[in-house]
């Protein structure tokens, strides 16, 4: 390599010296997962798949970069977005994030394909275990996850595909 040669480093480069992305357009997908269940699979996946199909997604992983708001970047997304996909998973309701974003979701009026991802939904329900939300996030959460509970959506069992 020659002295001087700029070293691609991707997101770090951009990150450190300022050459960020241009403004992102808004996306037709909003992808709402709980990550620690999803991301490596089912979500990334999906999301490779929709930009093959060149269609605009958003996962937080994938669409934000440091220095990022992450509470804006995921606000703007939703309220942008035509359509979102809400992975429901074992865990997804441990997750004042994961609900947060579905009861935005919700509230907007948006379009929301559940997908049941090794979970049926009468066993999705909100428990607050540690007493961290209040009784006004326990109703709003609650009625978001009744709400997709009852919209026709996709099950998918990861050991039978």
């Amino acid at each position: 390599m020659a002295i001087g040669a700029p070293i691609a480093l991707g997101k770090a480069t951009r990150f450190l010296f300022g050459s960020r992305k241009p403004p992102q357009k808004s996306c037709d997908v909003f992808i709402n997962h709980r990550g620690i269940d999803t991301k490596r699979n089912i979500a990334g996946l999906l999301n490779e798949r929709l930009t093959q199909l060149n269609i605009c997604s958003f996962l937080d992983s994938k669409s934000m970069e440091p220095g990022d708001k992450l509470y804006d970047s995921i606000e703007s997304a939703i309220s942008e977005c035509r359509v979102a996909i809400a992975i429901l998973s074992p865990r997804y309701c441990e997750s004042i994030f994961c609900l947060h974003e579905l009861a935005m979701l919700v509230e907007s009026g948006k379009k929301i394909i559940p997908i049941f991802y090794d979970i049926k939904p009468s066993e999705l329900q909100v428990v607050d275990t540690d007493g961290s939300f209040s009784p006004e996030q326990l109703e709003r959460f609650t009625r978001a996850i009744r709400e997709v509970r009852y919209t026709v959506g996709i099950t998918f069992d990861s050991q039978n595909g």
